[in-house]
């Protein structure tokens, strides 16, 4: 079992929802955490949920955080010319002279590309499949270049879909916009949100520089299963069949369909002694239903 970090001074740069919840269990686990924003109205919830909120172009705000941060998450994703986070943290930290125990920068399974139904670990070559997965790639490696430039401590976290709490088939079933996509050998693991969170607490605890992770379940499983199986448990019939190219399928369920891979989390259970509390999607599902009956 794993030992417990202590309370973290917890920078996120991107707030989006994994950003926020893990800022969320740092103030939960007796610490503090900020979290970068463009937007207005994000940084106005932010603050509402008991974090502090900066522009991530506030160089004399983002200094400050830089300063008293002992850990750095960057979940913002890359753009054409790189990483954000990398574009600011880096001048940052070298403008503070600040020495942040614990650097984590949240990449994606898709740089692993396809595998065709095969196991992907994280020694494996790197074949990202699209252009955002190409993206991550650049930006894993410019992380790890930095670590070991500046004596950083960066670990990489690559992760499949997140769901959890308004984030699942559930919510999509229920308001209509569920679709089944068959596409035979078609296979992908998922990772529930609180998991990916506790993933990235146990690196705190435990931390490796230049290490890559995968979080993820333990048990991949087709996407049409998952749908079919979350409207069974619902008790709702099951939701149009449709193709890949239907315009009812979004952009960001066409591309996890570009790869097909089973992923192994041995390396993080092993090194960060951590364990999914979902291990599958149905503890997952079951959970929600069970937060929303409440």
């Amino acid at each position: 079992m794993s030992k417990s970090a202590p309370p973290v001074s917890l920078l996120v740069f991107g707030g989006g929802w994994l950003g926020r919840a893990a800022a969320r269990e740092a103030v939960r686990r007796g610490g503090r955490a900020t979290l970068t924003s463009r937007d207005p109205d994000t940084r106005a919830r932010i603050e509402a949920e008991g974090c502090a909120a900066l522009a991530p172009d506030d160089e004399a705000a983002l200094d400050a955080a830089v300063a008293q941060a002992t850990a750095i998450l960057v979940t913002a994703p890359p753009e054409a010319k790189g990483c954000p986070g990398l574009a600011r943290l880096v001048p940052a930290i070298t403008r503070t002279g600040a020495y942040p125990d614990w650097i984590g920068y949240v990449s994606s399974t898709a740089v692993y590309g396809d595998r065709d139904g095969g196991w992907a670990f994280e020694d494996d070559p790197l074949n990202a499949a699209s252009v955002e997965g190409a993206r991550r790639v650049r930006a894993e490696r410019d992380w790890l270049d930095a670590g070991r430039g500046m004596g950083l401590t960066v670990q990489i976290f690559r992760l499949p879909a997140l769901y959890g709490p308004g984030r699942s088939p559930l919510d999509r079933l229920r308001d209509g916009t569920a679709r089944i996509v068959r596409k035979p050998g078609q296979i992908f693991n998922r990772i529930h949100v609180d998991d990916a969170v506790a993933g990235l607490f146990a690196s705190m605890a435990r931390p490796r520089p230049g290490a890559a992770y995968t979080l993820c379940d333990d048990e991949p499983a087709p996407a049409d299963v998952v749908i079919e199986g979350a409207a069974a448990r619902l008790g709702m019939p099951r939701p149009p069949e449709v193709s890949l190219d239907d315009p009812s399928v979004s952009d960001a369920m066409r591309r996890f369909y570009l790869d097909s891979k089973r992923l192994s989390n041995a390396r993080a259970k092993a090194e960060l002694g951590w364990r999914p509390n979902y291990p599958s999607w149905r503890e997952g599902l079951e959970a929600l239903i069970a937060d929303t009956a409440t």
